[in-house]
């Protein structure tokens, strides 16, 4: 797996990544493992930040995720309730859009704010930092998101800690992909369910009160309005309503 291209910020001797006496394989194995656990999305994402300040030892870290055309901060190391799913940020802007637009990570070792691309959020005091790596999350070649850790001294980002962001970036990618498309199948699923409670109300109420087809629907939708729950849920007790009634008389 190769490393999106990086913008290198002319880094000084490079180090490599603390993880904690472990090798990179074994520290991509216990991400890989957090990420295995059916955990809700925005729960994975905060250990995932957690982790990853532990490890290579950044000051903050930052999970953007793209949601429409905008990237939405959805996880921080030190979550901020005024700021997390409410800063957003287009393609293009900042030093975390353009990451976005090119797809290439952004490595700066010092004076990051002094960079051209630079956008500062006045909610987050961890804007106040020196060094910057940026790097997009990728999945299928798809943009998913933009992962960033921040220094608030001088640090030099060697080849193997951007390559192992990277990498983290790409698995953090492919878990979103999986929880959106596990959340879709669930909307299917419920959108069927759904359609097949009202046919089976609608063919009820026409056995039972002679009405055509749309006028079961529409007495299903006035009752709906009525008592101010979905249509599913009226469609459900004419069901049940049904179900009990057919009970009775067969004993």
């Amino acid at each position: 797996m190769n490393p999106p291209r990086m913008v290198p910020g002319q880094p000084g001797p490079q180090h490599e990544p603390e993880t904690d006496g472990h090798s990179p394989l074994e520290f991509l194995h216990s991400i890989s493992a957090r990420l295995a656990v059916a955990d809700p999305l925005q729960e994975v994402l905060q250990q995932i930040v957690e982790f990853l300040n532990d490890v290579v030892g950044a000051d903050s870290c930052f999970i953007y995720v793209l949601e429409g055309s905008h990237l939405v901060l959805r996880a921080s190391k030190n979550p901020h309730p005024e700021s997390v799913g409410t800063i957003r940020i287009a393609i293009g802007e900042g030093i975390t859009g353009w990451v976005a637009r090119e797809r290439r990570a952004v490595a700066i070792s010092e004076n990051a704010m002094g960079d051209p691309r630079f956008r500062r959020f006045r909610r987050l005091p961890e804007d106040r930092f020196e060094a910057f790596l940026s790097v997009p999350i990728l999945a299928g070649g798809r943009l998913i998101g933009v992962l960033n850790l921040q220094h608030q001294e001088r640090h030099d980002h060697s080849p193997q800690e951007v390559k192992l962001v990277a990498t983290i970036g790409h698995l953090v990618g492919a878990e979103i992909e999986r929880v959106r498309l596990d959340a879709e199948v669930a909307k299917l699923a419920c959108q069927l369910e759904t359609r097949k409670l009202l046919e089976r109300a609608k063919g009820i109420l026409q056995r039972d009160l002679g009405m055509t087809e749309e006028q079961a629907y529409v007495r299903l939708q006035q009752e709906s309005r009525r008592r101010r729950i979905p249509m599913k849920q009226v469609a459900e007790a004419v069901v049940l309503s049904d179900d009990l009634r057919r009970g009775v008389q067969k004993r």
